[in-house]
C-alpha cells in the first residue's frame, strides 16, 4: 500500500484550512486517510506557531515505515526539523533569453559610458 503524508482540504471557500494526514495515495484528496498527524493554516502569519501544529513524533514513524511526503509537507516537515529536505532548483524557462541578455548588456554599457563622459567633463 502506497503511503503518502498529504494535506485534506477543509475550511470554507477562499479561506483554506489542511489537515496533515498520512494516507493511500489511491484515495481522494479529502477522502479516507489513515492517521490525522496535524494542521496547516496558511492565512496565519508565517513566524505564528499556530500556522503549522504537527506531531513530530508520529511524522518520523510513518517516514520509517516508508510513507512519501509530498512536496509541501516536506517543506513543513523541514521547518520543524523533522526532515531534510534539499532544496530544489526553479525552471530557468522564465530568465531572459539571448537577445534579451544582449540587449540588457548593451545598454548597461551604454550607461557606464554615458557616466564615465560626465564624470570627465569639468564642470563650467
Amino acid at each position: 500500500m502506497p503511503l503518502k503524508i498529504r494535506l485534506s482540504r477543509g475550511g470554507a471557500k477562499k479561506r483554506p484550512f489542511y489537515r496533515v494526514v498520512v494516507a493511500d495515495s489511491r484515495m481522494p484528496r479529502d477522502g479516507r486517510f489513515i492517521e490525522r498527524l496535524g494542521v496547516f493554516d496558511p492565512l496565519k502569519a508565517k513566524d505564528s506557531a499556530e500556522r503549522v501544529v504537527l506531531d513530530a513524533e508520529k511524522a518520523k514513524e510513518w517516514i520509517a515505515k516508508g510513507a512519501q511526503p509530498t512536496d509541501r509537507v516536506a517543506r513543513l516537515l523541514d521547518g520543524l526539523g523533522v526532515l531534510t529536505r534539499e532544496a530544489q532548483e526553479n525552471p530557468k524557462k522564465a530568465l531572459p533569453k539571448k537577445k534579451a541578455q544582449e540587449r540588457a548588456a548593451a545598454s548597461a554599457a551604454a550607461a557606464e559610458k554615458a557616466a564615465a563622459a560626465a564624470a570627465a567633463a569639468p564642470e563650467a
